[in-house]
């Protein structure tokens, strides 16, 4: 199944007109005072850790329905889709929910090989060594060619 085939059908079934399923996840879900609750996104192939983000409830309803990570800024103070400046799209196979209920961990596929708004596969590219963080690996891409315009 393509990741395209894939969300289509996470979201033909999580837009179903009954809305209990989504109301039953998200009372287990224990958001902080702020409404937020952290969510990993996680490579549904190899396992890598890409990024963490924040979801409030109506991003965490928003993922459900179209199948396609929606996070929370914090910075912003409003709701944004992962990719829907960059393409880099990240599609949802499987959300699950820790023990304690406080954060969220999402199985995607990172379209467009790039997770991290500086271009690179992963937000985890700088390594503490020898008392100095170090980068890891390059950009893919810089952030001038994702976005059109440095950030």
């Amino acid at each position: 199944m393509t990741a395209e085939n894939h969300a289509a059908s996470l979201a033909s079934s999580a837009a179903a007109p009954d809305v209990k399923p989504a109301q039953a996840l998200l009372a287990e879900i224990r958001f902080d005072s702020a409404g937020l609750v952290p969510a990993i996104a996680q490579d549904a192939v190899t396992r890598e850790i890409l990024m963490v983000a924040w979801m409030d409830r109506d991003a965490f309803q928003r993922t459900l329905v179209t199948g396609k990570a929606c996070y929370y800024s914090r910075s912003r103070k409003a709701a944004w889709m992962k990719g829907e400046s960059s393409g880099h799209l990240q599609i949802v196979r499987e959300i699950r929910l820790d023990c304690d209920g406080d954060v969220l961990l999402l199985s995607v596929d990172q379209l467009g090989g790039i997770a991290c708004h500086t271009g690179r596969r992963n937000c985890f590219f700088r390594k503490a060594a020898d008392g100095q963080w170090v980068a890891e690996f390059e950009p893919l891409k810089t952030e001038a060619e994702i976005y059109g315009t440095p950030k």
